[in-house]
């Protein structure tokens, strides 16, 4: 089983359903499908918060090119084999994967991305995608973001 932390504020996107995937950095392992992740907040803190327990659906390359002087961005996920699997590369499309992501559209996750990663133009990682979690009421969802 792999663990997996958030972000304080990805915690009722996560409770509630809405955000269902995360993107990380290559690893020694991460979840296979069909595995179970756990999620957390703040693991590693005294604030560290259990989200959940879920099945793993997928886990592909992806490659992220974020936006320079002419250029747009775009968001490519690949199969096991190397394949491109989805390209994401319109505003609409964009806005799609980042609200999938836990962000409110792609400006956010752009943002935040910098913040996160400064000088990162052009990101290698994995997509990890999990069974969405649901709520067992507002409470849960209330009690992560306070």
């Amino acid at each position: 089983m792999v663990a997996y932390s958030f972000k304080k504020w990805f915690g009722p996107p996560i409770l509630a359903g809405t955000k269902a995937q995360t993107i990380r950095a290559e690893r020694k392992r991460h979840a296979r499908p069909g595995e179970l992740v756990q999620l957390y907040t703040g693991m590693r803190t005294r604030q560290c918060r259990r989200l959940g327990e879920t099945p793993c659906l997928s886990v592909n390359p992806i490659r992220i090119e974020l936006p320079r002087a002419r250029r747009v961005p775009e968001v490519l996920i690949f199969d096991a084999e190397g394949a491109l699997a989805e390209h994401w590369l319109t505003a609409r499309a964009l806005q799609n994967f980042a609200r999938a992501d836990g962000f409110a559209d792609f400006d956010e996750l752009h943002a935040f991305w910098r913040a996160e990663h400064p000088g990162v133009d052009t990101f290698h990682g994995v997509l990890i995608r999990w069974q969405p979690l649901v709520a067992a009421d507002a409470l849960d969802i209330a009690g992560v973001a306070a």
